[in-house]
């Protein structure tokens, strides 16, 4: 593998390095990210809120046995075209509903409903392919959760990147936009950059 970018490397050849080495992680790694997650993510969910998982694309960590935890209480992202634009939203969505590719062609609920308020989420799990120890998270350059989350309300949704501890770097290169995560979870758990208020704990 090449060496390490630098910071003032373009994200193009960031994305292409942290792609390579989450995609390097070991089988048994990957199962101490889920298990940590199967530890530590129920307990924070409120009942009367709901966990922002995500369906895994490839490299990405598969947490879909949280759904045997929460089966009532889970959403997916999903991008739709709301108001002549494309947004991401969240969906209510249980293990057996049925999918189908959304606006950029990740698996959402099929039966497209009224995206969740801010306020029925009690913590987002977003993937990444690196982030750095201020929160901040090198995705694919969408820019779909930056957008989502400089809303006020889903700003105040807990929020954790989920990657392999390997990809944890100092410091990502960041744009004028990007907001940070309050955490992260990866193989060595969850770590949160700072208090961070839980409604209903």
């Amino acid at each position: 593998m090449a060496g390490e970018p630098r910071l003032c490397d373009p994200k193009p050849l960031w994305r292409r390095h942290y792609r390579q080495r989450r995609g390097d992680q070991p089988s048994a790694q990957r199962r101490q990210l889920l298990e940590q997650a199967l530890a530590g993510v129920p307990p924070l969910i409120p009942a009367d809120r709901r966990l922002g998982l995500y369906w895994p694309l490839t490299g990405e960590a598969d947490l879909r046995e949280l759904a045997a935890e929460l089966p009532t209480q889970l959403a997916l992202p999903a991008i739709r075209a709301m108001s002549g634009k494309r947004s991401l939203c969240y969906e209510a969505w249980r293990p057996a509903d049925p999918l189908q590719p959304d606006a950029a062609g990740v698996p959402a609920p099929a039966a497209a409903s009224t995206p969740l308020p801010a306020e029925a989420l009690g913590l987002l799990l977003v993937p990444a392919l690196a982030l750095d120890r201020r929160g901040f998270r090198l995705g694919y350059g969408g820019g779909w959760f930056d957008r989502l989350r400089a809303d006020p309300p889903w700003r105040s949704v807990p929020a954790l990147i989920v990657a392999p501890f390997s990809c944890v770097v100092e410091r990502l290169p960041v744009e004028p936009w990007d907001v940070p995560f309050d955490g992260w979870l990866s193989e060595k758990g969850i770590e949160w950059l700072q208090p961070v208020e839980r409604p209903g704990l």
